[in-house]
């Protein structure tokens, strides 16, 4: 890997974990407080900002397993959960929610680590 490929992969690892960080852990648990919002629209909201980061994730990095197992079995499933919610069911806890958000700490981890790999080159 050259100097210029080793310094853009590392911008792009930094930037990545910068949106997962902010919107992750920040902007999702924090709108959920903001005065006036309700849950449905909390979860209108959460909807757009998280299938705008996807977007962005699947570009950055197409063959990661841990963003393909959160696009194909997690985020369908909170989906379908989601849509009943804002049809106006009232529907108990969902432990689904905890299970993407351990795969978003393994991916801060990842990509953490790579971040820093990719410096010491």
């Amino acid at each position: 890997m050259n100097a210029t490929s080793a310094a853009t992969a590392t911008a792009v690892t930094f930037v990545w974990l910068g949106m997962v960080l902010a919107i992750s852990f920040l902007e999702a648990p924090l709108k959920f407080r903001a005065p006036g919002v309700s849950v449905r629209i909390g979860l209108g909201i959460g909807r757009l900002v998280f299938r705008a980061l996807n977007i962005v994730e699947c570009v950055l990095a197409t063959a990661v397993v841990l963003l393909v197992g959160q696009l194909a079995v997690f985020r369908p499933r909170l989906n379908r959960r989601s849509d009943r919610v804002l049809a106006g069911e009232d529907l108990p806890r969902s432990r689904g929610h905890l299970f993407y958000v351990a795969f978003e700490a393994a991916k801060v981890v990842g990509l953490l680590g790579l971040g820093v790999t990719l410096l010491t080159l």
